[in-house]
């Protein structure tokens, strides 16, 4: 028996949360480093904030993948995650930029890099089960699809969240300043807008998407499902043991890209004040630096806009040349667009790095993911999504780690210089690519 087959329209509502998820979450790339500087934050300290994000991922996923393969009641397998991860997600929206209102129980700063941990475990409470229900829901010569239809949601919201501050201000005439010297009103409002759209979006894919029960994926598979009585949660250490070969292949290929990625999120805005704007490493309350913070969050729109028309062209092209070598050359070129910005003479011209940047991103949204899917039980298609997050967030960690370091100490206060190093490992990624076998790849001869 084989699954049946989606529509086009059911593919884009059963993942159509992304496009909050992803809202909510470039609005926090684009501007938590700015907001934990306005709240006092050192340039070099942002990456230690940042871990929290990674943390997050490295404990939540697993445990959620886990207990949404073994979850099924009235409301369905994947679905109660989604709710849930989106309303905490949206608590922690609305109060990270307002922290100082908090200011008489705790230092600003403190209550922001607590929102901040709240946004990032919700994200990915809410974000691992939407990327196990494609592998749920689709067929095998589907699930490129799937996935791509996913970037191009994770596209249009992060689209929408890096301009929106930009939009509000020069549209709407909402200030981009604060009289008090916090968190400009622009800022403010989006995250609070961003919030709405996040939970609503959820509640799209939920009203929307039929979920199969453990009884009907039995019959699509020759596996039988594991019961609650014959599993424990410790079983997600046996399967990290146990993980089939090509995601161990992946997990190097995910390193060098999400370690280029944390980089890249985390010391764009100072790099481009310094760099390109010429701005003191130590700035970040002037006029200017809010100008060169708006700016960033242009870019980040731009990469975002690339990756959303890119991600439709991604299985035709994984179509003709395979997965494998789609992903390769998306990687190369984002890595030398990252490289380019050291080179550019304007914040201008920042834009055509951006384009390639985009092309990397949607297929590192996509095609590892459609990689993996082929090669996993249906019945530990969550606590695997789970385990690969591991190769996301590991690498993010280590970057937290050692990137304000490198920073102050190597790279002596040049920020950009950690974006340079962002594009070499984008570089790297894309040659561990070439070790990597995919089960059920098709190119058409």
């Amino acid at each position: 028996m084989e699954k049946r087959r989606l529509s086009t329209a059911e593919i884009w509502t059963m993942s159509f949360g992304f496009l909050g998820i992803q809202m909510g979450f470039a609005l926090q790339n684009a501007n938590a480093s700015r907001i934990l500087q306005i709240f006092g934050a050192d340039v070099h300290e942002l990456s230690w904030f940042w871990i929290i994000a990674p943390l997050m991922g490295l404990i939540v996923q697993p445990i959620i993948g886990y207990y949404s393969d073994k979850t099924w009641g009235r409301f369905g397998r994947r679905k109660p995650f989604f709710f849930a991860g989106a309303i905490l997600a949206s608590i922690g929206l609305i109060l990270m930029p307002q922290a100082e209102i908090f200011i008489a129980l705790l230092p600003a700063l403190w209550v922001g890099a607590g929102m901040l941990m709240i946004m990032d475990a919700s994200f990915n409470i809410a974000m691992e089960p939407f990327r196990a229900l494609v592998g749920d829901n689709l067929r095998t010569d589907q699930r490129t699809a799937g996935f791509s239809v996913q970037t191009a949601l994770i596209g249009f919201g992060a689209v929408i969240g890096s301009l929106l501050p930009y939009t509000l201000t020069n549209y709407f005439g909402v200030s981009n300043k604060n009289e008090d010297g916090g968190v400009p009103y622009n800022l403010i409002l989006s995250f609070i807008i961003g919030a709405i759209v996040l939970v609503g979006s959820v509640l799209i894919s939920i009203f929307s998407t039929k979920e199969y029960s453990p009884e009907e994926l039995a019959q699509f598979s020759d596996e039988k499902p594991i019961s609650k009585k014959e599993s424990s949660l410790f079983d997600v250490i046996d399967d990290f043991r146990q993980m089939p070969s090509t995601m161990r292949q992946l997990a190097f290929v995910q390193f060098f890209s999400w370690f280029g990625l944390f980089g890249m999120w985390v010391f764009t805005t100072p790099a481009i004040a310094h760099h390109i704007y010429g701005l003191p490493i130590s700035d970040s309350k002037s006029d200017a630096y809010q100008t060169a913070g708006e700016w960033v969050g242009l870019l980040f729109g731009v990469y975002n806009l690339v990756s959303t028309f890119y991600a439709f062209a991604l299985p035709y092209i994984a179509k003709q040349i395979g997965r494998k070598s789609t992903h390769a050359i998306s990687l190369i070129i984002g890595g030398l667009g990252l490289i380019s910005m050291y080179f550019m003479p304007n914040e201008n011209w920042l834009i055509l790095s951006m384009v390639g940047v985009g092309i990397a991103w949607a297929s590192i949204l996509s095609m590892p993911f459609a990689i993996l899917a082929g090669s996993i039980s249906p019945f530990k298609m969550g606590v695997y999504m789970g385990i690969f997050n591991f190769f996301v967030v590991l690498p993010q960690i280590v970057n937290a780690l050692i990137g304000g370091p490198l920073v102050k100490y190597v790279y002596q206060d040049n920020a950009i210089y950690a974006i340079v190093t962002s594009g070499v490992s984008f570089i790297i990624a894309a040659l561990l690519v070439t070790r990597v076998k995919d089960v059920d790849d098709v190119v058409k001869k």
